[in-house]
This record gives structure tokens, sequence and C-alpha cells, in this order.
């Protein structure tokens, strides 16, 4: 579980950083970095889960799955960031996929600003 400082909630912030972040995709996973203008402190992350995904059931399984993965990527994160994970479909282990992703948005956003 993502601790409450760093839990993306607000509606208008999903839009904002999938539609202006920078974006890295894979076959199974889309992720969006955006740098916040408001000083917020520790990194922000949200996810997306669509119902291709399957039932109530599996979605929910995949977002514990994925919030324990990213939990260890936190420290990677620029601080004052928003990220944004969007599951495209079910896969049995997002581990690999997920730090290539965080790596590729994170540099984009280095070589952007």
């Amino acid at each position: 579980m993502l601790p409450a400082k760093n839990r993306l909630r607000a509606s208008k912030d999903f839009a904002l950083t999938t539609k202006t972040g920078v974006r890295a995709t894979s076959l199974s996973l889309v992720v969006y970095l955006k740098i916040n203008s408001k000083k917020i402190g520790a990194p922000q992350i949200g996810l997306i889960v669509n119902k291709s995904v399957g039932g109530s059931v599996v979605r929910h399984r995949v977002s514990r799955q994925l919030r324990h993965l990213i939990s260890t990527h936190i420290p990677k994160l620029p601080a004052d960031s928003q990220l944004v994970i969007r599951v495209l479909r079910k896969q049995p282990n997002f581990e690999a996929e997920l730090a290539e992703l965080i790596q590729k948005v994170v540099s984009k956003l280095e070589v952007n600003a």
C-alpha cells in the first residue's frame, strides 16, 4: 500500500498528468510523468486499470500488485512529480516492464527540463 502522501487522488490531476506529462508505453502499460507546479514535496502516484483487464477482482489484484511494485521505485522519482500508470492488459508479472518504463519517463523528463 502506498503512503497517503504518495497517492494521487484528484481526477483533474490524473487528467493533467495524462495529457501534458511525458509518456512511455509498452504492450501492457503506459506510464505518464509530470512535475507538478505546486510544491507537494513527495511524488504522487495514481493507477488507471481499465475494465478490459478483467472483472473487479482481477482489476483490484492488478492494482495491489502494481502498488507493491511501485513502492520500491518511489525514491527514484523526482520530488513534486505525479506519476500515472495505465494498465492496458493483464500480465502475470509487471516488475521488469514497470522498472523499464519508469526509467524511460524519468530520463525523458530530465532531457525536457
